[in-house]
């Protein structure tokens, strides 16, 4: 997609949170390909800054997407370099390794996983506060510049997990939920001041994150029934459409992009 709309965003100044690797990274590599001058933003300043020298049009900054302050210091630098802003991609999460390996665990011995009672406050936390708490520090930070401008364009990325909720899974599930949410009370005011927000709710996608999920997990993932796990290119490519002009009559839309595991 990238190469047949080559200036679909010419002249456009974009922030991409998470963007040091998977759906980040291919949005950054998106939009610069297609005329936006891109932030790549990610708590791994080392790994931000390799995407954005890979990419034209792209600077890097480093920023934890849990800390309002460094969030607003993003935001506030890539207005202070190009002026504006003009689209948001929220791409940052957490996922939670020892939660999975204990849903593994439970799969191989086929038997129900028992993760609740085994949660630790600080597992939710962590994951709270990047997923959710994290979401409405962007959320936040965004409206404060676009609103002003009467234009903009965000994009969050939630999960399908906060629509089937996965048992033994339950802090994600709560906190993308949330994230969801959040993104459309935020996309019905801020469509008052011509700022649109939308999500974008990925099923199984080939990222470092999944990654990291054990073999079990993975091929209880496994149907030959629908796709197979999406590419980070192929998230980033409806995180563009939603930011594009094509999506101007879409406003807190969540599009669910599972490879049809299951509809809602």
């Amino acid at each position: 997609m990238g190469g047949e709309r080559s200036g679909r965003f010419d002249g456009r100044i974009a922030l991409v949170t998470g963007a040091g690797s998977g759906i980040g990274a291919a949005v950054v590599r998106r939009l610069a390909a297609q005329g936006a001058e891109v932030c790549a933003v990610d708590v791994d300043g080392a790994a931000a800054e390799a995407v954005a020298k890979e990419v034209p049009r792209a600077d890097f900054l480093t920023a934890d997407v849990a800390e309002p302050a460094e969030v607003d210091r993003a935001f506030d630098e890539v207005v202070r370099r190009h002026g504006r802003l003009d689209v948001v991609v929220h791409a940052a999460g957490v996922d939670d390794p020892t939660a999975k390996e204990w849903i593994a665990e439970a799969l191989v011995a086929d038997r129900p996983p028992e993760v609740t009672g085994r949660l630790g406050d600080d597992a939710w936390r962590r994951v709270m506060r990047v997923n959710l708490d994290g979401t409405f520090h962007v959320l936040r930070a965004a409206v404060r510049v676009m609103v002003p401008r009467r234009s903009g364009a965000v994009v969050t990325v939630g999960s399908s997990s906060a629509f089937d909720a996965p048992a033994g899974y339950p802090h994600y599930a709560a906190s993308k939920a949330g994230a969801h949410a959040l993104s459309q009370s935020v996309a019905k005011e801020a469509i008052a001041f011509g700022v649109r927000v939308n999500v974008v709710a990925p099923g199984p996608t080939e990222t470092g994150m999944a990654a990291r999920t054990p073999a079990a997990l993975r091929q209880g993932f496994a149907d030959p029934r629908v796709r197979a796990y999406a590419t980070p290119e192929e998230i980033a490519d409806v995180a563009l459409f939603l930011v594009s002009e094509e999506a101007a009559n879409l406003v807190g839309a969540v599009l669910l992009a599972n490879g049809g595991r299951f509809t809602v």
